[in-house]
């Protein structure tokens, strides 16, 4: 992109030599054997000299370097992508690497960057990113030979999706062959949505500098260069003071001089003043004024349509013809207000602002509306128009309304959902058509549901609440109210909002959805109001079904995870979960990315698998639904809980330091899309019990409380169970009256029916906790929980009681009880529980084979105190 020179061209920029020797061992490290990226961001104020800055910048990386640069534009603010595009418009031109240059992300890569029609459903935004990231990598290795400097001015007016991508980059540059340069003004200048992203590249920032004002002396110096020595120090004294050491606005008043030079008996002072007027504000834009009207309106159009757009197109906007804009053009570039080319480009953006500030409002807004009309003509699509449209004054136009609605379908498809946002907001103040209010509240609020569950939720209840959506939709509306409800922590109204809608439904497809998702809300209350009878009436719905559609799947996967819960046989639970799955695999339609039913149903078949002993089969489902994130570029929340959801099963195993891992991953991928959700209380309820689990007590404290696990929960229900996990916690630290506190509490889940003693081993601990103080209370405790594990009947829960009994029997009988906990537990999966009872056995009774047995065990399921336990036993 060109820019005005400076009247001292091929000279060293002033006071500029340490922000250009910042740049220049940046790149020294970006070209040595072993390449170390980086990013630079300079900042400052408009016309302080950031442009001229990049430009010496990129010319010295071009001399060893690759080098991409563009500058954004705030008639692109609003482009989804846009920013990414320009940077890479040399790499996605070259057809013969393009493939190689997408690899396996060009299902979501391509559509955002132009390259291939998006499809029918919403790319999930956070794929995008990872896959422009990811793209970006590859860029990067291909050029190698002379590595990529990437150059971005004016970064404030990117547009929000591409400033992610380059957040999300900024941590990763320092292990990749790649410079990354950005300069903007302050945040304060920047969309509100794009201010977290600014801030973010500061802060993975190597270097970040803010430009300052030259200073009088360099004023000065700057003047005799461009006028001669003959200048005095007086003049540059003056032009300091006119223009407060803008580096613009000198060299502006600088060429003026150069062509006009002042009167030798004026006041310079004066004279300057005057004339540093012309160069800012609505002044400068009065120059137009002098040029005639034809150059007027070329310059009113050209920065309606922002830079980049064909100046023909601008002329046709302006109503010229190619002979009146060749005169126009030659005008506008004679008076510094354009530069040479065939596409609009701005000197300055401060005069690409001043010139768009000056087009009377009422013609703005008509040349905003023919502007997206002369896109949509030239074959563009509703998205490239649509940012014109966001500007025209509503006037009940079922057109407009129409556009914004397929502009809004297009930016959701790319995965940039706050696009899709604005669009449908303007949609909705034109006004639609009566009929059509409903339509555009659900997409509005189906749009918001990644971003702002908060919108999503008003949208929506306000589609529910207007006619015009069909039995289907409104189905549909409610289904996802109550995913936003839930998401938002408020499962209260998730489930009574599925209820109403269920009452007042026809009986069919539709009722029974919304029956089963107000069935599964009630469930995910951690303070179900009548816990046994809504069991009762989910066991009398789903118990004859045979699982021949997926309503009645859906009925008995939640028929199993309640009998799960509830402690029922396992065998009879997992009979339950075969009817829901075919073939042991969710339905169609009910898949991990269908988005009918949502992905919570297989994610509940699984959970109930892996808490009946069943671990091959969750980790069967489980790794399904990792890789169909991946697939689709699902990396956001539901990769998250995906991953969450493996290191349950890696828990369950006994596995520890491998779940460890896989939690922190998911923490990792959840942290990126906000706190507070649901999957974070999942994963870091986990986290801890795992940590715990290995014995690493301080460490799980460490969590805890850097997340604020513990009292109060949220009202969703927690994996497992979070009471007896904190309880468990407070124990292993020594607090005991807290600890028997937190785990009386936790016995609110007996009263709500639910008695599986793995799901929530309260019992075991706070029998454990009481065993010297309250030892009646503590054998009526172990004798209920032998009942809840023979009746439930997996070889872990029966392991665990029998453990827990021998832990309180008197010596003699404590051996047998031992015993028996070994063997039932060497038919489960849980190897951690293994080898904690073969150590309580070995214990008991001195048998070195057993404490051995115990030892091998815990040091490979990452049991690191119960392993040094054993060992100083056997020492």
């Amino acid at each position: 992109m060109t820019t005005t020179p400076p009247p001292w061209p091929g000279d060293p920029l002033p006071e500029r030599e340490l922000e250009l020797a910042a740049a220049d061992r940046a790149v020294d490290a970006l070209c040595r054997t072993r390449p170390e990226g980086g990013l630079l961001v300079y900042s400052g104020a408009a016309g302080i000299g950031k442009t001229s800055v990049l430009a010496r910048v990129r010319a010295r990386a071009a001399e060893r370097c690759t080098v991409r640069s563009t500058r954004a534009d705030p008639g692109t603010t609003a482009v989804p992508f846009h920013t990414a595009r320009a940077l890479f418009a040399p790499d996605l031109a070259d057809t013969d690497g393009l493939a190689a240059l997408l690899g396996p992300h060009r299902a979501l890569a391509g559509p955002a960057l132009g390259l291939t029609t998006p499809g029918e459903e919403p790319a999930d935004p956070q794929g995008v990113q990872d896959a422009l990231v990811a793209l970006t990598a590859r860029a990067a290795r291909r050029h190698r030979a002379r590595p990529l400097v990437l150059v971005l001015d004016d970064a404030h007016w990117a547009d929000g999706e591409s400033l992610g991508w380059l957040a999300a980059l900024g941590p990763r540059l320092a292990r990749l062959p790649l410079l990354l340069v950005v300069a903007h003004r302050p945040t304060e200048h920047a969309a509100e949505e794009s201010r977290p992203h600014l801030d973010a590249l500061g802060t993975a920032a190597r270097l970040r500098v803010t430009l300052r004002a030259l200073s009088p002396e360099a004023a000065a110096g700057l003047t005799r260069r461009a006028l001669g020595t003959g200048a005095d120090d007086a003049l540059g004294r003056a032009l300091w003071d006119a223009t407060g050491g803008s580096p613009y606005e000198l060299a502006e008043l600088l060429a003026r001089l150069r062509e006009h030079p002042l009167d030798p008996g004026a006041d310079q002072a004066t004279a300057v003043r005057e004339l540093a007027a012309t160069v800012r504000g609505h002044r400068l834009a009065d120059r137009l004024g002098g040029l005639g009207p034809d150059a007027a309106r070329l310059a009113w159009a050209a920065a309606v349509f922002g830079a980049g757009i064909p100046l023909r197109l601008a002329a046709s906007l302006a109503g010229l013809s190619p002979g009146r804009q060749a005169t126009a053009t030659g005008e506008l570039r004679a008076a510094r207000v354009l530069n040479p080319g065939d596409t609009v480009d701005f000197t300055h953006p401060l005069v690409a602002g001043a010139v768009y500030d000056a087009v009377p409002r009422s013609l703005r807004t008509t040349f905003h509306g023919r502007a997206a009309w002369l896109l949509t003509a030239e074959g563009h699509s509703p998205a490239a128009a649509a940012r014109h449209l966001l500007e025209v004054h509503p006037d009940q136009d079922p057109a407009l309304v129409e556009q914004l609605r397929r502009a809004a379908r297009e930016h959701l498809a790319v995965g940039a959902p706050d696009a899709a946002r604005r669009c449908l907001e303007r949609a909705l103040r034109e006004p639609p058509e009566h009929h059509l209010r409903a339509h555009v509240h659900h997409e509005l609020g189906c749009a918001a549901l990644l971003t702002s569950p908060a919108d999503t939720v008003r949208h929506l209840r306000t589609a529910l609440e207007l006619p015009g959506l069909d039995d289907t939709l409104r189905a549909d509306a409610t289904f996802r109210l109550a995913q936003a409800l839930a998401h938002n922590q408020q499962m209260r109204e998730a489930s009574l909002s599925v209820a109403f809608a269920a009452a007042t439904t026809e009986p069919g497809p539709e009722r029974l959805r919304l029956q089963a998702a107000h069935f599964m809300y009630d469930a995910f209350r951690a303070t179900e109001d009548d816990g046994p009878g809504r069991s009762r009436r989910l066991a009398q719905l789903a118990d004859p079904l045979a699982g021949e559609t997926n309503a009645e799947r859906a009925l008995l996967t939640l028929r199993a995870f309640d009998g799960m819960l509830r402690g029922e046989n396992h065998t009879v639970v997992a009979e339950f979960c075969e009817r829901a799955l075919t073939d042991g695999h969710p339905a169609p339609g009910l898949g991990w990315t269908d988005t009918v039913w949502g992905f919570e149903y297989p994610c509940l078949a699984g959970i109930t698998y892996a808490w009946i002993d069943e671990l091959d089969r969750a980790e069967e489902l489980f790794g399904e639904a990792v890789r169909a994130y991946e697939i689709s570029g699902w990396s956001g929340g539901h990769l998250a809980f995906a991953h969450m959801l493996t290191g349950a099963v890696l828990r369950r195993r006994g596995r520890l330091a491998e779940a460890e891992t896989r939690l922190r991953e998911s923490l990792r991928l959840a942290d990126r899309i906000g706190t507070g959700l649901p999957v974070h209380w999942d994963a870091v309820c986990l986290l801890v019990d795992t940590l715990l689990a290995r014995g690493r007590t301080a460490d799980a404290q460490r969590l805890a409380e850097a997340r604020g696990f513990g009292p109060p929960y949220p009202d969703a229900m927690i994996l497992p169970d979070a009471p007896s996990v904190h309880g468990r916690l407070l124990l292993a630290l020594g607090r005991t009256d807290e600890a028997v506190a937190a785990l009386e509490a936790a016995s609110a889940m007996a009263e709500r029916g639910r008695h599986n003693p793995v799901w929530a081993p309260w019992r075991r601990d706070l029998a454990g906790a009481l065993a010297t103080r309250d030892p009646e209370r503590a054998r009526a405790l172990t004798r209920r929980l032998r009942v809840d594990a023979e009746r439930f009947g997996t070889p872990t829960a029966l392991g665990m009681a029998l453990g827990c009994e021998a832990a309180l029997a008197p010596a003699g009988a404590a051996p047998a009880l031992h015993a028996r906990a070994v063997a039932h537990l060497e038919e489960s999966p849980a190897r951690d529980e293994l080898a904690r009872a073969r150590v309580a056995l070995g214990l008991a009774t001195g048998d070195r084979d057993q404490l051995h047995r115990g030892l091998l065990l815990a040091r490979t399921c990452g049991a690191d105190a119960l392993a040094e336990q054993a060992r100083s036993a056997l020492a």
